[in-house]
């Protein structure tokens, strides 16, 4: 197949399968469940985008389906969303607040800017402007520093959560996963996640 061909995908149908020479009322659960999982999965990526489409090829969504039969994998995917996000909630209210706390700052020294202006001899007020605004100058750059060094720390902390969740489910045998920084795999992994998310809500 060319590979830059879009990928059709056909919901594997289990009514279907039952019929055949090769599939009997033998089938174990475990085999009924992956064909059912397998199936809902298909449906899904049918709803995705070509692009995203095409990275979900049959045999990565019969490996997801295989490893689905965990019911313990969904326990851990759910808990890993939750943590994601606990800390996405938490990272966002760190940064309020310091943003808060820098909006307070501002504020204070407009305050005493104000009266510096108002008890000021009138042959001292064009030093006193010059002052004011260098005392504006550096406020504002440390402020910005200060939040520009938060957004790092912030993006170290966000990384490491996702590297945690990568190995976590990579040990758990979910595939797709394992550490990497590449968009286009992170990309992938996300979409997975939301596929195992979808299908524990079925």
């Amino acid at each position: 197949m060319d590979s830059d061909q879009p990928v059709e995908y056909v919901p594997y149908s289990f009514t279907a399968a039952a019929d055949g020479p090769c599939c009997s009322s033998s089938l174990s659960d475990s085999q009924t469940r992956q064909y059912q999982l397998l199936e809902n999965l298909q449906n899904l990526v049918q709803k995705l985008p070509g692009d995203q489409q095409q990275r979900l090829p049959h045999n990565l969504l019969s490996d997801i389906a295989s490893s689905l039969l965990d019911a313990a994998i969904f326990t851990i995917v759910a808990d890993l969303e939750e943590i994601q996000h606990l800390t996405e909630k938490n990272l966002y209210t760190q940064r309020q607040k310091l943003v808060s706390d820098h909006a307070g700052l501002k504020q204070q020294l407009n305050r005493d800017q104000r009266e510096d202006t108002r008890t000021c001899k009138p042959h001292n007020k064009q030093i006193m402007q010059h002052k004011h605004e260098k005392q504006k100058v550096d406020l504002n750059e440390r402020l910005k520093k200060e939040l520009h060094d938060l957004d790092k720390r912030l993006l170290v902390e966000l990384d490491q959560k996702v590297m945690m969740q990568q190995t976590t489910l990579q040990a758990a045998g979910v595939p797709g996963f394992f550490v990497t920084m590449d968009s286009k795999d992170l990309k992938l992994q996300m979409v997975i996640l939301k596929l195992i998310h979808d299908v524990a809500s079925l």
